[in-house]
Formats: C-alpha cells, sequence, structure tokens
C-alpha cells in the first residue's frame, strides 16, 4: 500500500514525529525483550544464514586453482576498466555498450531508474562484475570433494545476493526516490514493519511474504466441497463431493507432502488441481496431514507408511466397494508412494494400487541439488539434538532452507518492499500457503534425512524396513507416470527421472515447464509453460531422453488425464461424503489439520 501522503508538502510533521516517538518506545521495549530471549530461544537452532556467513569466513582455509583464479581476476580487472571507460566517456556525453548486463531471468534491476548511465548503471554493473568475480573464485577451490564444493557454491551465491545493492537504501534508486517523495514516511514506516515482525516472532527477525489477513481456509481457499471421512493421528481424509452423475469406478487418492498443506492443490476454483480432477469424474480422497507437536516425536516413516496411505486404503476400499484405487503422490508424498507399492509388492497386495502418478518426487537421492548442502552429518546431528529436545523440527526452520534456494525472489525482494519501502506485504494466495509452515516429527525427519539424503539407501533392496517388511523399489510392476518440472530446485528433474529408471513396470515421463509449484499447478485454461514427453522409458542419459521428447503445449493435465483413464474402470453413480455409516462426515473440508496455522498455536 503507498504511503497515506504522496506529495512532499502533504507530510504532516506533527504526526511524523509523533510516529517516531511512538517507534522509539516500542523499539526499546522490543530490543529488551530480543535480549532477553536471545540467550534460550535461539540457542541451539539452525540458522542457514549464520551458517552461510560462518562458512565463508573459513573459504580463508581453502587453497585455490591458481589459473582458475588468475582467470577470474583477469577478466575482474579488464571489466572494471573497462566500466570507467564506459563512465567516463558518459560523463561526456558518449554512449555504448554495457560491459556486463544482468541475466535475463534478474529482476532485481529492472527499474529503469538502473539505466541512467552515470551513478547507478555504475553501482549496477560494478556490482556484477565483483559478483562473477566472487562466484568464479569459490568454483576455483581445489583439493576438497564435491559435497564440499557444493556447499562453497552455494554459500557465495548466497553472500553475493545479500550485497546486492537493491537491498540498501542509499545503492537502491527506487527507494531513494520513495524516500524524497514522501519525506522519509517510507522508511519509517519500515522500521514499524521491522519491529511488528520482531514483536509477532518474539525476538527473531522473520520478514512478512504476504498479508495472512487477507486469506482464511474455506472462505477463499480450499473452496472444493468435501468431507472429512476419517481421522487418526497423522491424517484427516477428505472425500470430495462429486461434480459429475456418474464417477470413475476406480477411486483417485492424493498424498501431498507433509512439509507443507495439501491445499497448494486447491488454491482457488480457477487454479485447483483437486476441482479439476472431480470434475473429471473421479472420485477423489486426499491427505490432510496433521500438524505435529512434540507429543508426535516416536512417529517414524513407517507409522506415516502406515497411518497415512494404507489406513486411507482400506478406509476408500469400505466406503466405495472397490479393492484397487489410482494414487497420486506429490513431492515427499510421492516418495512415501514408492514406499507404499514396494510395500504392497512385499505383502502380495500390489494390485490394491491400479496406477501410480508422482509429481515432482525424489526416490534416487544421489543428487538431491542445493538442498544437499544443507545435509551432511554434522548439520544432520545438530538438527537431531534440536529435535530431541522439541520433539519436532519447527517449520519455520524448513521455510527459511527452502526460501534460501531463491533468496533473491524469495528473502530479499520483501526485504525491500516491507523494510524500505515501507510497504505492507501483498495479498496473494501462493505465499499464504508457503508461509504456512509445517513441522516434522523427530523421529520421522531424522530417519527421512539420513536414511534418503545423507546415505540414498531407500532405492537400495531392504535399504528401508517398514512395518517388518524390507521394501524394494526395483520389484515395483504398477504402471507409473512421472511429473516432473524443468526449473525444480527442491527435486531437480534429472535426479526424479533416475527414480523413475528404477521400476520394473512400465513408466510415463513427463517434463513440465516452469518449477516445483507452477509446474505442477498449471491449469489448462492457462495456456502456459508446455511439457515434454517420449515413448522411452526414463532409463540411462537423462540428455538423450530430453532429445527424445519434443515439447507440447499447454498443460500435463490432459495429458495425465489420457493416460489415467485406461486405470478408471467403468461409471457408477457418484459417491456422496458420508453415505458409509462406518464413516460419517467428521467435518467440512479443508478440516481442521489443515486449518491451524503455527502463528495461532502452541504446539504441545
Amino acid at each position: 500500500m503507498p504511503p497515506e501522503h504522496s506529495s512532499p508538502s502533504a507530510v504532516d510533521p506533527e504526526r511524523l514525529a509523533e510516529t517516531m516517538v511512538g517507534v522509539i518506545a516500542r523499539s526499546q521495549r522490543i530490543a529488551a525483550e530480543f535480549m532477553a530471549n536471545q540467550s534460550g530461544h535461539l540457542a541451539g537452532s539452525l540458522d542457514p544464514v549464520q551458517l552461510a556467513e560462518q562458512f565463508l569466513k573459513n573459504m580463508a582455509q581453502f587453497s585455490f586453482d591458481p589459473q582458475a583464479l588468475m582467470k577470474a581476476q583477469a577478466e575482474f580487472w579488464q571489466g572494471s576498466l573497462a566500466l570507467w571507460q564506459q563512465t567516463a566517456l558518459g560523463a561526456l556525453g558518449a554512449s555504448g555498450q554495457k560491459v556486463i548486463e544482468p541475466e535475463a531471468d534478474d529482476r532485481r534491476f529492472r527499474s529503469d531508474a538502473w539505466d541512467d548511465g552515470h551513478v547507478f548503471d555504475f553501482i549496477k554493473q560494478s556490482y556484477l562484475l565483483a559478483s562473477r568475480y566472487v562466484i568464479a573464485a569459490g568454483e576455483s577451490v581445489s583439493g576438497i570433494d564435491d559435497k564440499k564444493h557444493a556447499q562453497i557454491n552455494f554459500y557465495t551465491r548466497q553472500f553475493v545476493d545479500a550485497m546486492a545493492p537493491t537491498n540498501f537504501a542509499l545503492t537502491n534508486p527506487d527507494v531513494l526516490k520513495r524516500t524524497v517523495d514522501s519525506k522519509g514516511e517510507n522508511l519509517v514506516k519500515g522500521f514499524q514493519n521491522i519491529l511488528d515482525d520482531l514483536e509477532r516472532n518474539e525476538g527473531q527477525l522473520k520478514t512478512r511474504m504476504v498479508d495472512t489477513e487477507a486469506f482464511d481456509l474455506g472462505r477463499n481457499l480450499a473452496l472444493t466441497p468435501g468431507k472429512v471421512v476419517l481421522q487418526n493421528d497423522l491424517i484427516q481424509l477428505i472425500q470430495y463431493k462429486p461434480a459429475t452423475a456418474t464417477v470413475s469406478r476406480t477411486p483417485l487418492l492424493v498424498i501431498p507432502p507433509w512439509i507443507n498443506k495439501y491445499y497448494i492443490l486447491d488454491l482457488r476454483p480457477k487454479n485447483s488441481y483437486i476441482r479439476w480432477l472431480v470434475e473429471q469424474g473421479h472420485s477423489v480422497f486426499v491427505i490432510s496431514w496433521v500438524n505435529p507437536g512434540s507429543e508426535l516425536a516416536g512417529k517414524g516413516f513407517e507409522d506415516y507408511l502406515l497411518e497415512g496411505p494404507l489406513a486411507a486404503l482400506d478406509a476408500i476400499q469400505a466406503i466405495t466397494g472397490t479393492t484397487q484405487s489410482n494414487v497420486i503422490g506429490y513431492c515427499l508424498g510421492g516418495t512415501l508412494l514408492a514406499a507404499l507399492l514396494a510395500y504392497l509388492e512385499a505383502t502380495d497386495h500390489a494390485d490394491r494400487v491400479a496406477s501410480a502418478t508422482f509429481l515432482t518426487s525424489m526416490i534416487d537421492f544421489a543428487d538431491p541439488g542445493d538442498l544437499g548442502v544443507f545435509i551432511d552429518d554434522q548439520q544432520v546431528e545438530s538438527l537431531e539434538q534440536k529435535m530431541n529436545r522439541d520433539g519436532y523440527l519447527d517449520g519455520a526452520d524448513m521455510a527459511t532452507t527452502f526460501n534460501m534456494l531463491r533468496s533473491s525472489d524469495l528473502i530479499w525482494s520483501f526485504v525491500i518492499n516491507n523494510y524500505l519501502m515501507g510497504e505492507e506485504p501483498l495479498a496473494f494466495d501462493l505465499l499464504y500457503w508457503n508461509s504456512d509452515s509445517t513441522r516434522m516429527p523427530a523421529r520421522m525427519h531424522s530417519e527421512y534425512l539420513r536414511t534418503m539424503y545423507l546415505e540414498n539407501r531407500f532405492k537400495e533392496p531392504g535399504g528401508m524396513i517398514l512395518g517388518g517388511v524390507p521394501i524394494d523399489i526395483a520389484s515395483v510392476k504398477t504402471p507409473c507416470y512421472f511429473l516432473s518440472a524443468c526449473e525444480d530446485h527442491i527435486a531437480p528433474w534429472r535426479s526424479t527421472f533416475a527414480g523413475a529408471g528404477l521400476f520394473k513396470g512400465p513408466v510415463r515421463f513427463v517434463l513440465s515447464g516452469s518449477g516445483h509449484i507452477a509446474g505442477v499447478v498449471n491449469p489448462p485454461d492457462a495456456k502456459k509453460y508446455g511439457y515434454r514427453t517420449s515413448r522411452s522409458r526414463p532409463r540411462g542419459d537423462a540428455e538423450a531422453w530430453l532429445q527424445s521428447a519434443p515439447i507440447k503445449e499447454g498443460s500435463w493435465w490432459p495429458n495425465w488425464q489420457q493416460w489415467v483413464s485406461k486405470f478408471t474402470g467403468t461409471n457408477v453413480k457418484g459417491r456422496k461424503p458420508g453415505a458409509k455409516k462406518a464413516f460419517p462426515v467428521l467435518e467440512d473440508a479443508p478440516g481442521s489439520y489443515a486449518g491451524k496455522r503455527l502463528d495461532e498455536e502452541n504446539p504441545k
């Protein structure tokens, strides 16, 4: 929201003075609370930003490839001299080609003020030259393993992003203009926003990304009509009201990740994947995971299998009278789906799942992408100490980690908007969901990090024992559909491609445009991104598969519907939630498990 008084003459000095007095008083009180909370509240927490700073300090101990470092230094000085020459000629009225330009997808410098040909153009290009040099220097570190090299490169990028001139009032032309136009009221409001965020988060500075007051589940988000028909310690099972007179005989179960809440698949009617599934004539059931407190600290990956999809399949069979279901797993829900298929295969119940769909799901964790930099023995041990004390991993820690994967967009852009420009966060449904963090039970998260990320045992025969059953991913013969996204930073598509190649049965691999969320939540009416698919099985060289897969326009959703229709069976009368006495309606969707936000409750 723009400042209330936009013209310089309209600023009321008395009102501004009153505001500053209030700000100073509040800052003194909150600063005292902040210092009192430091010793206990933050002790032992994993702060990725602090970790990055410490890591960069340790870079002084590394050795560098002299040839690569000299090349980087030479390019930096040549570029700097060319920039000085360009600037001098510009002062005389001459114009020439830029020495360096931002990447096409770099939105930090999209304002015309950065191309003024003088001060801010010089600041921008100087930063780009320096950042290119720092990144190249980091890449020239020698004598270390690939893991440590990836950590150096990642944290170097975090440092470079943090030092961007856009993040500071005196080197950001848009902030300076706003300051002059508003007589500094933007900075006053920005300081108030800082204090509000500190106060809201008990002394921790967590920048708000979204106006949380603008949304309410069941009012303007998660609107697809449905009922909760089953509840246990870990899940609520939602059965959705049919939108067609007849539905497919084979019901459809959706397993979302429990890192976030399920309603990413049901944000608004125009982009709701769940609503679209219902409109295609599926009998849709969706798992809504609990947001655990310390009372569920002992719940492990096995419990998530037994009390999650296995319990849901039992209920769905009783409700529909069918022995088979089609199952979709998203992200971590897809990893659990792979475990489910292997478990059913080992217990001679593989026919319970007619088809399996994996949405941006990791199964082979050999190359987990940028997330891997957060996970080594030392960091996992530190996390386990914290989780053993609390009983869970706090959702805010997970959110910070994921936001760092795109720090310019998901951290610094909000620092600029809220603190420098003095704006209020926007009302944006996707960011509301992104800020609706969930916890992870201590035992489950420890097993997940060690079995998957650290040791990559999940894909190995007997690498994980669930319900007393050694599972073997390679034994799965269920027909599978794998959807990945080409810009996915959380589940890199080449890694999901490797996981898809592990299965014995038929597999269709599809590569969508965009990233982990937009590549999945891509309704046909949007006519965006496109996708690739091929008759070739996802085995061997991912690049070779890519060359064999032509680009198709539009959403992947209709392609999936055409594929899954082979496993849906004949049509039957639409199934009304609560029709079975053994599974009465407990409450309306989205249900209480999804409805509670971390900032509205205190864990046990």
